[in-house]
């Protein structure tokens, strides 16, 4: 278990962390020693829903939203939320202006963070000018952060990489951290990795790029007014224990989202937080999509977040395969997640209605 005096959640004293001191209002600020990283097609707010049933701690993040979807779209059905709290929304853009009235959507939405992306690499973002284009103007993602800040209460958070292309050197990175530092924003998500435009796929700048955790450990050093959550390259309770002590928080992506139960194992490690085990949790979720359909939300839509949730238990393939098979059948309702259990014999499977706790419980027993 971690030893949780040697993380700060509220280094120096200070109050959200992301205002200027004309603008900081009386939030009080945000755990963040477990987020959920944005992931486009992931974390929707079915996602967010069901593995906030499984870690009340951690702290939720959307998949990015670009500006114009809030501006020109259907604002409401994208800021739709509930039960994910606390929750960040992640926006992508490049105008100070956009970016200021949609922040202002997101605190009306009753989101407790607005992020800003400087890290997507995906060939839509490039081909507008954001996410990982913008490290390479730090003095543009300052204006937008302090257009933000003007309208808003809540944090304004900027998530980004250490570098890009071939500036991929300390000094820039620093160069850019200052900038965007000096315009207000204190806390800083880092995906430890540069980013490599033209060349390589979303997938491979997740893995190929090589991690360089001691970028974030010598920045934090630097800034220590500031919030440095740690991103890339977490895949495991062992590995959050140890670099977790170096760092303000810690941001998993496609980790829990491959093994959803990964959050509840974090729980206790970092929390000594028991919850509950995967069999409550689907009764939960079951009648939570029960409520969306009968609103005209297609089953897909929030089955496909349950691919995982058995991860590691005997019957998840037949699971997984049962549910591939069928959600999309016109009309399906929750009844294709009762029959994948039945095929899979998990509904009655022991260890699927164990806690984590339980679970390490009876391993001990038997060592």
């Amino acid at each position: 278990m971690l030893d949780r005096s040697l993380i700060d959640p509220n280094p120096m004293g200070l109050n959200t962390l992301n205002k200027s001191t004309a603008n900081l209002g009386t939030l009080a600020p945000l755990d963040r020693t477990l987020s959920l990283a944005p992931m486009m097609g992931c974390t929707d707010r079915h996602c967010r829903y069901l593995f906030r049933l499984l870690s009340p701690n951690t702290l939720m993040y959307s998949e990015m939203l670009v500006t114009g979807a809030l501006l020109h779209g259907k604002a409401a059905h994208f800021l739709r939320h509930g039960g994910d709290e606390p929750c960040a929304l992640q926006l992508g853009g490049n105008d100070p202006q956009d970016l200021a009235a949609c922040a202002r959507m997101v605190e009306d939405a009753g989101y407790q963070e607005v992020n800003l992306n400087v890290g997507c690499p995906s060939d839509r973002v490039q081909s507008g000018g954001i996410g990982a284009c913008l490290i390479a103007t730090p003095a543009l993602v300052a204006e937008c952060v302090a257009a933000m800040q003007a309208e808003v209460k809540i944090p304004v958070t900027v998530k980004t990489r250490i570098g890009l292309n071939d500036q991929d050197d300390y000094e820039h990175f620093h160069h850019f951290i200052e900038t965007v530092r000096e315009a207000g924003c204190r806390v800083f998500i880092i995906h430890a990795r540069k980013a490599i435009l033209g060349g390589l796929s979303p997938k491979d700048n997740r893995e190929i790029p090589p991690l360089k955790y001691d970028y974030v450990y010598r920045i934090k050093a630097d800034f220590p007014d500031c919030q440095f959550i740690l991103n890339g390259g977490i895949n495991d309770t062992a590995t959050a224990l140890a670099v977790l002590p170096k760092v303000d928080g810690l941001m998993l992506g496609r980790a829990p989202y491959s093994n959803p139960y990964l959050l509840a194992e974090l729980e206790w490690a970092l929390y000594q937080h028991t919850s509950m085990d995967r069999l409550t949790a689907l009764a939960d979720y079951t009648d939570y999509m029960v409520r969306n359909i009968e609103t005209g939300e297609p089953l897909k839509h929030m089955v496909r977040h349950l691919m995982g949730l058995f991860t590691g238990i005997r019957g998840a393939r037949s699971f997984r395969r049962h549910l591939g098979a069928h959600m999309f059948e016109t009309g399906s309702g929750t009844e294709v997640v009762e029959q994948a259990l039945a095929e899979a014999g998990l509904n009655h499977h022991a260890e699927a209605a164990e806690t984590f706790v339980a679970q390490q419980a009876r391993q001990q027993q038997y060592r």
